[in-house]
């Protein structure tokens, strides 16, 4: 004997809930991912000898960009310096685009970026973050 509609169509909003869950779980993945690589962005950006220290990351003016608030330092006692940074993505992960308070990053700073610096391991420890921090919310 076969299922009633009624079972067949419980069958069917489990496998779509299952499926919506799968689905969340990479949306934030993909976000998880975004917001460490744009954080892994500003020490490369800051002006040498300074300390960075983040202050807000949220979404930016399309959906697919981040802003990154954040403040350097530089000497003992000088007052921090608020910046931001813009980082604007393709499908996934693909970081795009860059751009600051002085004005978009050009493509060979980019690629730079992206191709030399953004997956090593001195990016990793430089990541001013060191943790996914929660969409306008301030690092911990």
């Amino acid at each position: 004997m076969s299922p009633g509609p009624a079972a067949r169509g419980l069958r069917i909003a489990l496998a779509a809930g299952v499926a919506l869950l799968g689905l969340a779980g990479c949306v934030s993945s993909v976000d998880r991912q975004r917001a460490m690589i744009c954080r892994r962005v500003v020490p490369a950006l800051a002006p040498p000898e300074t300390a960075v220290k983040l202050l807000r990351i949220g979404a930016g003016a399309t959906p697919d960009e981040l802003r990154v608030d954040y403040a350097v330092a530089g000497r003992p006692g000088q007052a921090a310096r608020q910046r931001w940074v813009t980082c604007r993505f393709g499908p996934g992960a693909e970081l795009l685009g860059l751009a600051t308070e002085a004005g978009p990053v050009n493509g060979a700073r980019l690629f730079l970026l992206r191709h030399y610096y953004l997956e090593t391991p001195e990016a990793a420890d430089a990541d001013p973050g060191g943790q996914p921090v929660p969409a306008g919310r301030p690092p911990p």
